[in-house]
């Protein structure tokens, strides 16, 4: 890689460039000098391995200038000065102290050259185009030195980002993976291990799923089968709130707190109200399972809940449909809020006369069935169901 210049070259002669590599050594100790008294980051004056590679890096690039000046048309390799890059990302710096360092380093060198350019028998545009050079070479070192740190951050994330994949992996597996390998893996991954968590399931109606803005400390499955999120200690201050914010308009369920062992069933539990919600059991949005925990008990097992409505719904069965739907309406408003005639009519907004009317009808049909805490319990769970059905029949949520 040749070094590029917006001016005209000068080609310094061998004898004086060999002059100017004798003092190599001189001009590499006043940089370093100058570059610990005026950048912080770069004062460590009892670290001689560290001086050592500070040295060595200013050497070689007073050492790629030198080489420029006496053949402009000769490759130079940026590796070092990529590798320079990369050690900034790795010591957790931005490359603001290191492109200051360049900059004194270059004043420093061309102070040096004014000082002994009659020595060396510089004509003043011989000097005006070495100053020239020397901030041309000082762009490309720092061109060099950001392509570095941008890769070394690339692949940083990226490992992050590989990590917290995995970690989602092992918290949502089942039977959930060791405490240990997790432990281990979340330090690696930079996440704090939450006591408490929710598993968001989000529908993927498209087959791509956009990413929501999320803190980073929520873990993100949108390529999963059910793509999810996994947010940490979802009571804590202010969750609530972000979770409504960062999910408006998506289509999704939030799983019920559960410890953090448990997060595979809070998953389970959203996937199982996002699909009731696809089918219009439950309504479309953003749904909260804490706020549909009986429907979600109600529809776990939906053969053995229709077995138990075949037996408690007996008495209805020879009704007409419109005649069952008025007495299953009342029975589970009575049932829901209470034996009065009263509150079950304000409930379904009719006459309380026409409510004790139902009332004596069911009364007749299931008998001393309506006394037994048992029935009465199975009798809830089935006409909920029945409601729901009659709901999605009906497009009613």
């Amino acid at each position: 890689m040749a070094i590029k210049s917006d001016t005209s070259e000068t080609r310094i002669s061998a004898d004086i460039v060999k002059t100017l590599r004798a003092g190599i050594g001189r001009i590499s100790a006043e940089v370093i000098a100058e570059i610990q008294a005026r950048i912080p980051e770069y004062a460590r004056p009892s670290d001689e391995v560290y001086i050592k590679v500070v040295r060595m890096a200013v050497e070689q690039a007073i050492d790629g200038f030198l080489d420029h000046i006496q053949d402009p048309a000769a490759p130079w390799d940026p590796e070092p000065f990529r590798m320079i890059g990369k050690g900034e990302a790795a010591e957790g710096r931005n490359l603001e102290p290191l492109q200051t360092a360049m900059r004194l380093g270059a004043r420093v060198g061309w102070r040096r050259l004014t000082e002994i350019a009659d020595t060396l028998g510089l004509s003043p545009q011989s000097l005006y185009d070495l100053g020239e050079a020397i901030f041309v070479y000082l762009d490309q070192l720092a061109d060099a030195a950001a392509e570095g740190f941008d890769e070394a951050r690339a692949h940083a994330a990226g490992e992050i980002e590989r990590r917290r994949n995995r970690l989602l992996d092992l918290l949502l597996s089942r039977p959930p993976a060791g405490a240990e390998a997790i432990s281990d893996l979340a330090k690696a991954a930079g996440w704090r291990l939450p006591k408490t968590v929710a598993c968001v399931a989000l529908d993927d109606q498209h087959g791509t799923c956009r990413s929501p803005a999320m803190p980073p400390d929520v873990l993100m499955g949108l390529d999963r089968a059910t793509p999810c999120l996994l947010i940490p200690d979802p009571n804590g201050p202010g969750q609530a709130r972000m979770l409504e914010s960062a999910l408006r308009g998506y289509l999704g369920a939030i799983g019920p707190p559960v410890p953090l062992p448990a997060a595979a069933a809070s998953l389970r539990w959203a996937a199982e109200a996002l699909e009731l919600s696809g089918r219009g059991v439950l309504p479309r949005g953003l749904l909260h399972c804490a706020d549909h925990m009986a429907t979600l008990v109600v529809f776990k097992d939906e053969e053995l809940v229709n077995a138990l409505a075949e037996v408690r719904l007996a008495p209805l069965a020879h009704l007409r449909p419109t005649q069952q739907d008025r007495l299953a309406e009342t029975l589970l408003a009575w049932l829901r809020y209470g034996r009065g005639a009263g509150e079950v009519a304000a409930r379904l907004h009719v006459h309380p006369q026409t409510v004790r009317y139902r009332l004596r009808q069911l009364e007749e049909l299931y008998g001393d069935q309506l006394a037994d805490p048992d029935v009465r319990f199975e009798l809830e769970i089935v006409l909920r169901a029945r409601r729901a059905a009659l709901n999605v029949i009906h497009g009613k949520v």
